[in-house]
């Protein structure tokens, strides 16, 4: 069976212009999907073709273009895969797009061939339960991170080693988000912000106990 790009993009979701644009390039040097049966006047998709769009959907709703090319560029030039794309599973979190076999994980843009556990990958992304949005462990905000080699895995502003309770402590005493660079020289107001945002997420379990 072959598919036209009008039913392609019915089948799989993606526009028209999405398929144009994901055809641009050669394999392993920017294009997402070039299709099977033709990539030339008349273009025809497979079947396996529609899987792997129908992946680079789902793929799209959480992660943006660049980071796909990216990691697409190191599973088929880092990491010499270069079979079909519906073969492969990809994953995508918050922050990195994951090769995901039946007992581990590749990270394919951050840490390129980096291997997590699999069973890990939701656990450690960010989900929702009991009504609340609990975030991703690694990067609770966008200027925070978690690294167990860093100050025990205490959150810390990300780049640094300074403590997000230590800086949400300074911005709850009056000391003003801008201001926080003279103290902590790296440190920026959104990271700051950011640092008193976590910590009143952290309370509210507390306040929640108490209840």
């Amino acid at each position: 069976m072959s598919y036209e790009p009008k039913l392609a993009a019915a089948l799989s979701g993606a526009t028209l212009a999405q398929l144009g644009h994901w055809r641009k390039g050669t394999d392993g040097e920017g294009a997402i999907l070039l299709p099977e049966l033709s990539a030339t006047r008349p273009i025809l998709y497979s079947f396996r073709d529609i899987i792997a769009l129908r992946m680079c959907i789902t793929l799209r709703r959480a992660s943006s273009l660049q980071k796909i090319r990216r990691a697409l560029t190191t599973l088929r030039v880092d990491l010499d895969e270069r079979d079909h794309l519906s073969r492969y599973t990809l994953v995508a979190d918050s922050d990195t797009i994951y090769l995901a076999t039946n007992d581990e994980a590749v990270d394919l843009v951050h840490s390129r061939g980096n291997i997590v556990i699999h069973q890990m990958v939701q656990v450690l992304g960010p989900y929702y339960y009991d009504g609340r949005h609990v975030p991703a462990l690694f990067q609770p905000r966008s200027h925070l991170s978690v690294n167990p080699a860093v100050r025990g895995g205490e959150p810390v502003i990300t780049g640094t080693r300074v403590p997000a309770m230590q800086v949400a402590s300074l911005i709850r005493d009056g000391v003003q988000p801008q201001q926080i660079a003279s103290i902590y020289p790296g440190v920026s107001a959104a990271a700051a912000e950011d640092a008193v945002d976590f910590a009143d997420y952290a309370d509210s379990y507390q306040r929640q106990a108490a209840a």
